[in-house]
């Protein structure tokens, strides 16, 4: 017996049923395609803001910073690799997370309370940061009223079209007086008016080439001290900074070009800080942070430059003010 079809190249028939698998193939000319960022193709990242009024009062809740229209994605994102959302949980409240993702990071704004995961529990309180991997089940209890703001690297997975299945490491608690020891001893260390940032970077010690908290996300608590002038720096990986402190007068320039002679960017935005708030430091600009206030100020810049780091593409570059 002999089977008799219309089959082409390129084509898949049975019957009747054809599939043409050239139609979504396309050529490009390299130089009009090789470049979709500088083209402006691809959608750019806003230095947007999002104030503390989202989750600062109300009922129990999950507010998202959504910038998927901005990003043109069809899934939540706030950065082209990272979800943050804003926590409020009231006391005795509980809310239930369990995202796609290879990474959670936790940062307890106020409030104090439990968090009961794949059969473990853990404590925390305000200050706290908590790192949750793949495959985490997780009920988060407040014993006061609590906010958090957390940060998962879902978009990356959905963009990629992946499941996590491998935690790459165990639930890590960062706790605050650890961090402010730490960061202390830095903000007083004779040479800390010569540094570019007075911070401190948490690391996970499963993640000892890349020196980060997870093998995904960055986090870095920092300090501006009062009248200091933190001079700018770049990197490519996207900044969802948080505001953990801050009086009036204090803010970041943002800009795409700096002035050779005096090392200051050129037309800057001006971001100014307020407790509680977040914000978007886009990839690739200038930022520099400036405290004008009479109290000290402090911020926690997170990002994906665990992953960033370890595809050498961070490009983290820095830049001085001259001395008087």
């Amino acid at each position: 017996m002999s089977l008799s079809t219309n089959a082409q190249a390129g084509k898949f028939a049975i019957g009747e049923a054809v599939e043409n698998w050239t139609g979504d193939a396309r050529f490009l000319e390299y130089t009009n395609a090789a470049d979709p960022i500088g083209s402006g193709i691809i959608s750019p990242i806003p230095a947007k803001e999002f104030g503390p009024e989202l989750y600062h009062a109300g009922e129990t809740r999950i507010v998202t910073l959504d910038l998927s229209r901005e990003l043109k994605t069809d899934y939540l994102a706030t950065s082209p690799s990272l979800l943050a959302q804003f926590m409020r949980i009231n006391a005795g409240d509980s809310i239930q997370t369990e995202p796609n993702a290879t990474s959670e990071l936790y940062y307890i704004i106020t409030g104090a309370g439990h968090t009961e995961v794949n059969g473990e529990t853990i404590d925390w309180k305000q200050g706290d940061f908590v790192t949750l991997p793949s495959g985490s089940n997780s009920i988060h209890t407040a014993k006061e009223d609590t906010t958090i703001y957390y940060i998962v690297d879902t978009p990356l997975l959905d963009y990629l079209g992946v499941k996590a299945t491998e935690a790459r490491f165990k639930p890590t608690v960062y706790t605050a007086e650890m961090a402010k020891k730490h960061l202390e001893e830095v903000a007083n260390a004779p040479d800390a008016h010569l540094k570019n940032r007075i911070s401190i970077l948490l690391n996970n010690e499963k993640f000892d080439q890349t020196l980060t908290i997870t093998h995904v996300l960055w986090a870095m608590l920092g300090i501006v001290p009062v009248g200091s002038n933190q001079a700018p720096h770049s990197h490519k990986s996207v900044a969802l900074d948080f505001v953990a402190y801050a009086a009036p007068g204090t803010y970041t320039l943002v800009g795409d070009q700096i002035d050779p002679k005096t090392n200051e960017i050129i037309d800057p935005i001006r971001i100014d800080w307020v407790t509680g708030k977040a914000f978007v430091t886009p990839p690739g600009l200038w930022h520099s942070h400036h405290n004008e206030s009479d109290e000290a100020a402090y911020i926690i810049p997170i990002q994906d430059a665990g992953l960033q780091t370890y595809l050498r593409t961070l490009d983290i570059q820095f830049t001085h003010y001259d001395e008087a």
